[in-house]
């Protein structure tokens, strides 16, 4: 039985060629890039030159480039930065952000050192931009906004520029979570407004345990991890070298095959759309999953209709066919709520029909959309 994997925003095949770069690392340049000798000192310079690449793919100074262990570390480090060195005591987000966010929201609020509020979301799971212009008008105090670029259960693309702008007409900084789109959209964080964004470099063909944080240079977050002063004293431990200079190979990747990948997986996606229209006509699409211009090019949410028993056991058949996918994110796989985004932009009775999230990469095929249509087809029928 052939494997169909079909979880790309839960991780990514890391590249051979990445693998190749981190193989050389580990076996010529193992010295500790802290320690003043020759052996440091390159692996210093490795650690260096990937800090300066990356830098220039994002168009943006090597100051404003943190590395972290991934994207989670990423969002609390700098709601964590936000809080105790920034100053910041009221957050505004949405209810559909990824737990990596409203985790240590929600734990400050608990301890009662922030005020915290959810601005109104619509069925697509689109920002009210006038709840948003309410909520920062309410007080002169300082605010943060933190609203992810692309949903990692819908994808949902919000419009960045138009966020972004609000905020600094209020005086407010904003964070987005962008796991989802760095390494998929071309984005210039020199020319948007955004103060603070992530990346983590399993979603797009890198390692997994690296990722980054772009602070806009105004905005100095402060230590995270103390013990020592790596990352310019705001987040202690030795460096990763090897996944460092792996996540920059990927981005390079990434980036050189940029239009060519965004055409594949449109096209891709379009096929998918195509073949699960003609097969299922009553199917439901989560957000704007199904708009190609308006969600992003590798994931499809959707529903489609079938007896309650069936859509209680449809990940275990889908698993047992050998089709990888997601009911969510792969984040929260195990809990027993289900979907927090479904729970909000779905009504009870809606979610009784199962969402099933398809995440592509250019290891997809058309086979691969025939394939899993037809197991689909199978079960509902069987």
């Amino acid at each position: 039985m052939s494997l169909i994997y079909l979880d790309n925003a839960a991780t990514t095949h890391t590249h051979p060629e990445v693998i190749k770069e981190m193989n050389s690392i580990l076996c010529d340049f193992y010295g500790n890039p802290s320690s003043l000798h020759s052996v440091g000192r390159s692996a210093k310079a490795k650690l260096e030159h990937s800090r300066k690449k990356i830098c220039e793919y994002f168009s943006v100074s090597s100051q404003e480039i943190i590395f972290t262990s991934c994207g989670t570390e990423a969002d609390n480090m700098i709601i964590d930065g936000a809080f105790n060195h920034l100053g910041i005591k009221h957050f505004i987000t949405s209810p559909i952000e990824h737990h990596a966010v409203l985790g240590p929201l929600k734990n400050l609020k608990r301890k009662g050192y922030i005020r915290l509020d959810f601005l109104k979301i619509n069925e697509y799971g689109l920002p009210d931009f006038e709840d948003l212009k309410r909520l920062l008008s309410t007080s002169d105090e300082m605010k943060m906004v933190s609203l992810m670029h692309v949903n990692n259960e819908l994808g949902t693309i919000i419009d960045l520029y138009k966020v972004g702008k609000l905020c600094k007409s209020h005086n407010a900084l904003f964070h987005s979570d962008t796991v989802q789109s760095v390494g998929h959209f071309k984005l210039n964080f020199d020319k948007l407004p955004v103060d603070f964004a992530v990346a983590s470099a399993h979603k797009f063909h890198g390692p997994k345990g690296i990722g980054f944080i772009y602070a806009c240079k105004k905005n100095k977050l402060g230590s995270f991890i103390y013990g020592g002063e790596q990352e310019r004293g705001m987040r202690a431990g030795t460096e990763a070298v090897h996944n460092i200079v792996g996540m920059e190979r990927a981005l390079e990747i990434a980036h050189k095959n940029l239009k060519k990948d965004v055409e594949y997986l449109k096209n891709l996606k379009s096929y998918c759309l195509k073949k699960i229209n003609e097969e299922f006509p009553n199917v439901i699409y989560n957000g704007l999953s199904d708009n190609l211009f308006a969600s992003s090019h590798t994931i499809l949410s959707v529903r489609i209709p079938m007896s309650i028993p069936k859509a209680k056991l449809l990940s275990m058949h889908m698993d047992l066919k050998g089709v990888c996918c997601s009911r969510g994110s792969a984040c929260q796989s195990g809990s027993d709520s289900g979907s927090h985004v479904m729970n909000e932009i779905l009504t009870e009775e809606q979610n009784q029909t199962p969402s099933i999230r398809l995440s592509f990469s250019t290891h997809n095929t058309k086979k691969e959309i025939d394939k899993l249509v037809n197991i689909l087809r199978e079960y509902i029928d069987s």
